[in-house]
């Protein structure tokens, strides 16, 4: 007997997101980039699936990891086997691939095996999948939160074509919140909601459909109490309802709006400021808002060597390493590495020289302030270039026992121009001490 494809019924006591979960990749919302007709996706779906490679889905959560597992499992009509790195081991993963390798020999029957949240599996777990992957017993789907590169094994990972989803733009969670208050398995159109309302479901959710979803379950059920003993018109969702329902104020925080740049602006000048109470008041404000991380982490890494440059070069360090922290884990735990660089560099010592000299350089040659380079600093490695002199006369300051000597680096035009000046603040002070001296040699100051 040829197997089934799993196929969940929908229940009215399931969850919203689950009962709106959609049945084939043409009801997916967001994504698009990856649902390209002969995308890797499509032909995964496709009713044979020739040419189906596996692959890792990569993104944050309620982007669709699982939702396009699911659309792939109803529109293959092939057998779909899901497991969950969170209950199943590895006893799990080889029954999987038993059965799998049993629908192929006896029914020629391919198997589609959705993994979800992989990177909690371990190095052994993991590698129970590949014979099956390897032999095409079954084509992974594997999802995962956290980066790949870190999380799984590189036998699997070269096997498998890495897809990285989004956050769903604003857009997108507008048509599907407008699908869930209208379509029969959501709210059949029994509630509305009000425009402004709306927008702040968006904003809460950040680019996560689920939350989203589930904010709108539980404003529709407030609401629908709250007019339990009336018989008026269908009850509306308004923005006090939305506060009431998840429980938290509401941000005025439009991230495309005059709020996002003053909020950004007072995070920013309260680092520049050395405060860090405020700069941490501002990320918190940025966080709830639903910001982006990746854009925190960015003005991090900005003000990290605009600001404070050479007075504290470990400040920069400390915000790439930030960025890093917060794309690998995610939010809720990325709000710790950010608030840690945040904190350490609204109290690092303070130098804009770094910005001032770059710019200071790019607007002299932008001007055409660049002259030629002198003849002693060109490149001589080709027989060429030492018949017509390039290098000659070059001194290496290796040969001084100082480890520095007096020599032209600058083109004649500029030979007097300075670009970079050290404050005394931080790590500065013994910079421009140090750089007096040399100056006093190499420029014979």
């Amino acid at each position: 007997m040829k197997p089934t494809v799993n196929r969940l019924p929908i229940a009215i006591n399931m969850p919203l997101a689950v009962r709106m979960r959609p049945r084939s990749l043409d009801e997916v919302v967001g994504q698009q980039h990856l649902l390209q007709s002969g995308s890797p996706l499509r032909v995964l779906a496709s009713a044979d699936g020739a040419g189906a490679v596996s692959v890792i889905l990569w993104g944050p959560p309620g982007t669709g990891k699982t939702t396009l597992a699911q659309a792939i499992a109803h529109s293959s009509g092939r057998s779909f086997i899901e497991l969950s790195a969170v209950s199943s081991g590895v006893r799990e993963v080889r029954a999987a691939m038993e059965r799998a390798q049993a629908d192929l020999d006896l029914y020629g029957t391919s198997t589609v095996l959705f993994l979800d949240e992989i990177h909690r599996f371990t190095k052994s777990q993991q590698d129970a999948l590949l014979p099956g992957v390897e032999n095409g017993w079954v084509t992974l789907v594997a999802a995962t939160t956290e980066n790949p590169s870190f999380s799984v094994v590189s036998p699997l990972l070269s096997r498998s074509l890495l897809l990285t989803l989004e956050p769903l733009a604003d857009d997108e969670l507008r048509a599907l919140l407008s699908r869930a208050i209208t379509d029969d398995r959501g709210m059949a159109g029994s509630i509305e909601v009000a425009d402004d309302a709306r927008e702040v479901l968006i904003q809460l959710a950040s680019g996560d459909a689920r939350r989203a979803l589930t904010a709108l379950e539980a404003a529709a059920a407030t609401v629908a109490a709250d007019k339990a003993t009336e018989s008026a018109a269908k009850p509306v969702v308004t923005v006090e309802v939305v506060a009431a329902s998840v429980d938290r104020a509401l941000l005025r925080y439009d991230r495309d709006g005059d709020e996002h740049h003053n909020v950004t602006s007072a995070f920013i000048k309260s680092m520049r400021g050395s405060d860090p109470d405020a700069a941490i008041h501002y990320l918190a404000r940025m966080i709830e808002a639903g910001e982006d991380p990746r854009f925190i982490a960015r003005r991090l890494v900005v003000h990290a060597a605009e600001d404070v440059g050479m007075a504290d070069p470990q400040a920069l360090l400390i915000a790439v390493a930030a960025a890093e922290a917060a794309q690998l884990i995610g939010w809720p735990e990325a709000r710790i590495p950010l608030a840690e660089a945040t904190i350490y560099i609204a109290t690092a010592p303070k130098s804009n020289t770094v910005i001032a000299a770059i710019d200071a350089a790019i607007s002299d040659v932008r001007r055409g302030g660049f002259g030629v380079v002198p003849i002693h600093l060109r490149h001589s490695h080709n027989r060429g270039a030492t018949l017509l002199g390039p290098g000659k006369g070059y001194k290496s300051p290796h040969n001084d026992p100082r480890g520095v000597l007096r020599q032209q680096y600058l083109p004649d035009q500029l030979a007097d121009r300075s670009y970079y000046q050290p404050t005394d603040r931080g790590n500065e002070h013994a910079v421009r001490d140090r750089l007096d001296k040399i100056q006093r040699i190499t420029k014979g100051m």
